[in-house]
């Protein structure tokens, strides 16, 4: 136990150390489906790279440079979302974060707002893509309709 009477392993729960130590997910991707990327006040910065197939998030990677909590919550958001529908992902919010990690100190909720600030930077580009892709509403049989 440290001077402060806070052993880490102890005081976190299970959750929370399998986030902040694990690894196979960070990683740069290059032309990810979406991509989404943050700093925060703290001067941590979080990235999000996402793989889609048919609207399902399928890979979800992800670069810090910053604490071992924003480590944690950057890859507790990627958990929390890979294998869902993209329109379903935006349900996580960074008290669904906090209670998912179990044991994240008070005074690094912010790591938590960034990591989802990030993932819906990514989310939103997605959305663009996906829009961008489709077929315009005003195309009758392969014509555009005259603007009014």
């Amino acid at each position: 136990m440290g001077e402060s009477g806070f052993d880490f392993f102890q005081g976190h729960s299970l959750r929370y150390l399998e986030m902040a130590f694990r690894t196979d997910r960070r990683e740069r991707i290059e032309n990810p489906d979406a991509y989404g990327k943050r700093t925060g006040e703290c001067g941590d910065t979080v990235e999000f790279f996402l793989t889609l197939r048919n609207d399902l998030i399928s890979n979800v990677s992800y670069e810090i440079d910053g604490c071992m909590n924003t480590n944690a919550c950057a890859n507790a958001a990627a958990e929390m979302i890979e294998g869902k529908a993209l329109e379903n992902a935006w349900d996580v919010t960074p008290e669904k974060l906090i209670v998912f990690l179990e044991t994240l100190p008070p005074q690094s909720y912010h790591c938590a707002e960034l990591a989802v600030g990030a993932l819906y930077l990514a989310l939103s580009d997605a959305v663009r893509k996906k829009r961008s892709r489709e077929p315009s509403a005003l195309a009758v049989e392969g014509r555009m309709l005259p603007s009014i």
